[in-house]
């Protein structure tokens, strides 16, 4: 590991960028850490916020670090800062403040914004909200305590949060996506009806195949929206879920590659030497598909955090875990391995859907690549999770349909 005292510069300090400042500091203890973030907190737990939003934990569980950590271990966390351009010639940071940092080693864990709602009528309505940070569900929890009605509008995990908030808060509630169901990129017609089922049992009205059209506002705040389709859904509160855009825009000017995400190699480097990508703004490699593609899940930026600590301060640890993901989903669980994935051809599909009384079913799908188990999805109960992920660590090969369907009953 390095001797020598270097200069570390991180943007972004969600679970990838503080998990690396931490990892660095075991790792160099005479080295210096800058840690920038537009946002007023340390690090807190952005898997948690689905809870806060129903209220069901309060803002002080949801926090992961305070500031006095990063003192006591020399980590100059910057916060309200945003970082306007990278140089890497100089190797220096620009933030919006003038500020000029420069750094012997370079990390990008800048993630994603997320994606607003435009269409007519939208443009300076209030109570319109994406759910992607801290301060965006403080202010969405205090909207949803003076309103009736509210609309999810997406069909991303982020919309189902939003859904499954509003209606534990005894909203009434409706969710509206384009897709003929929701996660449609990883599930099919069975498994969509399974989550509209448990989303009906909680009083949600579900709308398939329809968008928002016009946003018709009242004295500045939502009143109803128009549908493609004709349809006018009353919402005191509309809450966005339509993807995010990677953070990228700083690297326009720079030689660092960029194509849906930073481009990184089994190390989480770039292609210059000595910056560093992390978390869900990482194309890193995957070695289980042999490809790169991104991810944005807390499991896998969290990995991403502590095999690029160790590399930046001058180790040589290759990114090989499988990711996961992990969530409520109103009464019940989905979760997410590897690379799930309907509509990548390359992959071999097999999926079951137990019986039983609606909103109370389980489902799970397995995607397979070249007879090797390669990515995961299931509803309800987790039985069997660990061993289909040994599974894929390992690489198994199941060379017949039946080999492969029998997974589907693993217990």
């Amino acid at each position: 590991m390095a001797t020598h005292e270097k200069r570390y510069v991180i943007i972004g300090n969600g679970v990838a960028g503080t998990t690396a400042a931490e990892t660095l500091r075991k790792n160099d203890a005479n080295c210096s850490i800058h840690l920038l973030t537009n946002e007023a907190y340390p690090l807190y737990n952005r898997v948690s916020l689905p809870r806060f939003l129903q209220g069901v934990i309060v803002e002080q569980k949801v926090m992961i670090r305070d500031f006095a950590w990063h003192e006591q271990r020399n980590i100059q966390l910057v916060t309200e800062t945003l970082v306007t351009e990278v140089d890497t010639d100089e190797r220096v940071v620009v933030t919006a403040k003038g500020q000029q940092i420069p750094y012997d080693a370079l990390l990008i864990a800048t993630g994603g914004w997320a994606n607003p709602l435009r269409v007519p009528g939208a443009e300076g309505v209030k109570h319109i909200y994406n759910f992607v940070t801290l301060d965006d569900t403080k202010t969405i929890i205090e909207r949803m305590l003076e309103s009736r009605t509210a609309l999810a509008y997406g069909g991303s995990f982020i919309s189902y949060e939003l859904c499954d908030g509003f209606a534990v808060r005894k909203l009434d509630t409706t969710w509206l996506m384009r897709g003929p169901y929701w996660l449609r990129n990883a599930l099919d017609p069975d498994g969509g009806e399974v989550i509209d089922n448990i989303a009906k049992k909680f009083g949600v009205e579900v709308i398939h195949g329809d968008e928002i059209a016009e946003v018709v506002p009242k004295n500045g705040v939502p009143s109803y929206v128009k549908t493609t389709k004709g349809k006018e859904v009353q919402a005191d509160i509309i809450g966005i879920g339509l993807g995010i855009t990677l953070n990228t825009h700083i690297l326009t000017n720079t030689p660092i590659e960029v194509r849906n995400g930073i481009m990184v190699n089994e190390y989480l480097e770039t292609n210059i030497p000595g910056v560093y990508a992390a978390g869900d703004v990482a194309e890193f490699y995957d070695a289980t598909l042999g490809l790169h593609h991104t991810m944005g899940t807390w499991d896998n930026a969290l990995a991403h955090g502590r095999v690029v600590g160790v590399n930046m301060a001058g180790g040589r640890q290759a990114y090989l875990d499988v990711p996961t993901y992990t969530s409520p989903l109103f009464d019940v669980n989905i979760a997410v391995v590897g690379t799930a994935e309907s509509n990548n051809p390359e992959l071999v599909l097999h999926s079951r859907r137990e019986p039983g009384e609606k909103g109370n079913e389980n489902y799970r799908k397995l995607f397979f690549r070249d007879n090797k188990l390669v990515g995961v999805l299931m509803i309800g109960s987790p039985k069997g999770r660990k061993k289909l992920v040994d599974i894929v660590k390992n690489q198994l090969v199941f060379e017949t349909s039946a080999e492969r369907e029998a997974l589907l009953q693993l217990k």
